[in-house]
């Protein structure tokens, strides 16, 4: 028997495991993957301690010291969670007194034609995974938001042209990564514009647009990343009746508590935060809710 389980392995899950063994608790962070959307960030400048560091060397840091202070971590998908208001039976088999939420976002899609049909074969939802396939390739970003620019720019270092295509009239990134964009050469924006449909014959070769750019609506491009956001990982919650706001966001209390006794959430699947989305916020969603837990459980 647990005292927590841990259903996620980005870094609200890895924070609220740290936190949660050093109260003492017998913790399970039960994950198919570890790691999350921030394996996709490769220069993260905005988290403290550090000038710039990958995604993915953020989330070995946190598995390494997860392991050192003592949670256990089981690479397995949780597909289904039972309770009779004392314990939790995760997949029949993991019992705990209390279950935490951390399950992220996944990847939102444009829903145009072409877009499945030329996944892996020009369409990618992951700059940092498949940038090197496309040197001295002709691509195109999709997006105005921080996870836009970093793509952007990642890809302007493998790529001979990026074009920033996004529907409004100005990226909504951090200034600073704009401005970056702005001064590099490679990078050309095409606002106020959305993709309307990807075509190709074997492999992607030009995407149409709702609006004309340098006199036609056709743009030739070898790839496109689309970087447009994500939505709620809402499965389990839906299973379990957790209330969730107009955005599919998982409704949670200061204390990152849900409307069901001992289950409590973390991350970007939450309200908590401002919805302000950061990994800096994710690990402190993460720390509050194996406090939460902690008090919870001692009374």
């Amino acid at each position: 028997m647990y005292d927590l389980i841990i259903i996620g392995g980005g870094p609200a899950a890895m924070s609220a495991a740290i936190y949660a063994v050093r109260y003492r608790l017998k913790t399970l962070v039960l994950a198919s993957v570890l790691g999350g959307a921030i394996l996709e960030a490769h220069d993260v400048q905005n988290y403290p301690g550090f000038k710039n560091i990958s995604g993915m060397d953020i989330m070995k840091n946190m598995e390494e010291q997860v392991r050192f202070q003592g949670a256990e971590i089981k690479l397995e998908q949780a597909e289904n969670i039972m309770h009779d208001g004392n314990v939790f039976r995760i997949n029949s088999k993991h019992e705990s007194k209390a279950v935490l939420l951390a399950v992220g976002t996944k990847r939102r899609k444009l829903n145009i034609p072409g877009e499945v049909e030329y996944i892996g074969k020009g369409v990618s939802y992951c700059a940092t995974c498949d940038a090197a396939f496309f040197r001295d390739k002709v691509v195109g970003v999709v997006g105005g938001s921080n996870s836009a620019a970093m793509a952007a720019q990642l890809l302007s270092e493998h790529s001979k042209k990026v074009y920033v295509i996004y529907r409004k009239s100005h990226m909504r990134a951090e200034p600073a990564r704009v401005e970056s964009l702005e001064n590099n050469p490679k990078v050309d924006f095409i606002y106020n514009t959305n993709v309307m449909e990807v075509k190709g014959s074997k492999f992607m070769e030009k995407v149409i647009l709702d609006n004309e750019h340098d006199g036609s609506r056709e743009l030739a491009l070898d790839g496109l990343f689309i970087e447009v956001g994500s939505v709620p990982s809402i499965t389990l919650a839906k299973l379990l009746g957790i209330e969730l706001d107009e955005n599919k966001l998982i409704k949670v209390d200061p204390g990152q508590r849900t409307n069901i006794k001992r289950i409590y959430a973390a991350g970007d699947i939450t309200t908590g935060s401002n919805k302000f989305r950061q990994v800096v916020t994710a690990v402190s969603e993460g720390a509050i809710a194996a406090h939460s837990v902690y008090t919870d459980l001692k009374e």
